[in-house]
């Protein structure tokens, strides 16, 4: 089972991580965020990549999702995880909370680069549920045996499931869209989540966001408006615990039988008359559904 993981680079510094080298990716897509961290994890293969780059280089509206998701793909990762930090849009969700999401709502204006189809091919996928049920609960179980180990004083929540709205920034959203977001009932708000969901079901692996809260955004008035810095101090406290539960998953995903089919997620979703897929889309798509043609 090769297992990928999305999020910071801090994420791989692991003492049991063995065999680690660092590989570059080409796709037809271009160039993902950076190099590819590889390992072994407790036997199994593990592959990290910073989605902002190394350095933190890239903003959100600048990353080449289509090239990160690809990329796991042709390294043939079958389950990705995605670790990112996010605001809070429920007072029941403190900064420090784990949500892992199960819906999104969408507020960003460049979905075009949200799907690997266009160029002469057409193809609609079925996202009523955008991540995989079986993975998330799998993560959320590594999670609480990871949390059960923290000190008494640390309190950290847990929640399965949520709807996370995706934003475009790079600003933080004003108090009045925030209230919205808030009062349409929505969990949290970040600017990544959803590309990559969109894109990992059409390559056909399993996703899951891991949400990490590091703020109240800015609806509630009774606390600070979220800040860099805010952001920043709480995500780094995270990685800590989120290296933690990467290791209890990996473990776990080992020993786990896949039974979910999200491999075959575009098996009847291609329109386009087969005959009439141009050969350099039939090339660039190789990997996402070379196997349908």
């Amino acid at each position: 089972m090769k297992i990928g993981i999305l999020g910071g680079s801090g994420l791989y510094e692991m003492d049991e991580l063995t065999n680690v080298s660092n590989k570059v990716v080409r796709t037809p897509f271009g160039k993902p965020s950076d190099y590819f961290t590889c390992g072994r994890l407790d036997g199994h293969e593990v592959f990290f990549l910073p989605r902002h780059g190394r350095g933190h280089r890239i903003m959100p509206g600048e990353i080449n999702y289509r090239a990160n998701i690809l990329g796991f793909k042709m390294l043939g990762v079958e389950r990705l995880l995605s670790v990112s930090a996010v605001g809070s849009l429920k007072a029941k969700l403190p900064p420090g909370t784990i949500v892992l999401p199960d819906q999104y709502y969408d507020r960003t204006k460049n979905s075009v680069q949200h799907t690997f189809f266009g160029n002469g091919v057409v193809a609609h996928v079925a996202f009523s549920h955008p991540t995989c049920a079986e993975f998330r609960n799998i993560i959320e179980a590594c999670a609480r045996k990871a949390v059960k180990n923290l000190p008494r004083s640390r309190k950290v929540k847990i929640q399965n499931g949520g709807t996370y709205v995706n934003m475009e920034g790079p600003a933080f959203s004003t108090r009045a869209e925030s209230q919205v977001n808030a009062k349409l009932g929505f969990d949290v708000i970040g600017m990544t989540s959803l590309a990559e969901a969109k894109l990992a079901r059409e390559a056909g692996l399993c996703y899951q966001a891991m949400a990490m809260v590091t703020d109240y955004d800015c609806w509630h008035e009774n606390k600070h408006p979220v800040t860099v810095e805010m952001v920043i101090a709480n995500l780094s406290a995270n990685t800590g615990l989120a290296r933690t539960i990467i290791r209890e998953l990996v473990y776990t995903l080992g020993r786990t039988e896949k039974n979910c089919g999200c491999e075959d997620a575009m098996k009847h979703a291609i329109v386009t008359d087969r005959g009439m897929i141009p050969s350099g889309a039939k090339k660039a798509l190789k990997f996402i559904i070379g196997k349908y043609l």
